[in-house]
């Protein structure tokens, strides 16, 4: 007679998520990023943003990197990650309007695949915070797939999320059907947070990442 013993659900998980980075690994291109599916290290986070030349993540290219750590409720401006990218195609009028880049700028900047490799160094395994954070993802998604064949496996936090969960949380059920105003100069000034001059890509990753601290703790003291 065969025993059959059941196994405990956490054993599941656990071979689950060793079966998914296994498969993951067998795709990775370059198995020096392979930490990037390591367990990421306890209580830190990587904010991030990147400033583009324009708000189409299919043609768009990416001009800027701004990524800076989160250990526990502190933001580590020490650590941080500045990155000028060389764009394949020229600015234009309007993008520079916004980034404050200009053609000189860029043009000593580093190339796309020189400035992911860095990146990727940067971040390890740690999870991703940031503010509207899914387009910079797929814009930094289509620069990474090329080079390794995976995408960004690291667990993305929306900063706007979180804020959009505590305001709810603090209105009155009559009121729950109302418009909450997820704008970044918003949610700084009702943080009572400091906010430096937006659309530069190290300041929007500090505001997003002092907005994840504030956040973070204001939702432990519920």
């Amino acid at each position: 007679m065969t025993l059959r013993v059941a196994m405990p659900w956490y054993a599941v998980k656990r071979g689950l998520s060793a079966l998914r980075r296994h498969w993951m690994l067998y795709h990775l291109a370059d198995e020096h990023f392979a930490f990037m599916y390591d367990d990421p290290p306890a209580e830190e986070w990587v904010a991030l943003d990147c400033e583009t030349t324009g708000l189409d993540a299919r043609h768009d290219q990416i001009v800027s990197i701004g990524a800076v750590r989160i250990v526990g409720n502190r933001l580590l401006t020490s650590q941080r990650l500045e990155l000028i990218v060389r764009p394949e195609r020229s600015l234009q009028v309007a993008s520079m309007r916004v980034h404050r880049l200009r053609e000189r700028d860029v043009a000593q900047g580093l190339d796309p695949r020189q400035a992911m490799r860095l990146l990727l160094d940067f971040i390890g395994s740690r999870p991703l915070v940031g503010y509207y954070l899914e387009f910079d993802v797929a814009m930094l998604n289509r620069q990474i797939w090329p080079m390794l064949g995976v995408r960004l496996p690291q667990r993305k936090i929306e900063v706007s999320a979180m804020y959009y969960d505590h305001k709810f949380r603090q209105m009155p059920a009559h009121a729950r059907g109302e418009t909450i105003d997820l704008r970044f100069a918003t949610i700084m000034n009702e943080l009572a947070l400091p906010p430096r001059e937006a659309h530069d890509a190290l300041n929007d990753a500090v505001m997003a990442g002092l907005a994840f601290v504030k956040l973070r703790r204001l939702s432990a003291e519920r």
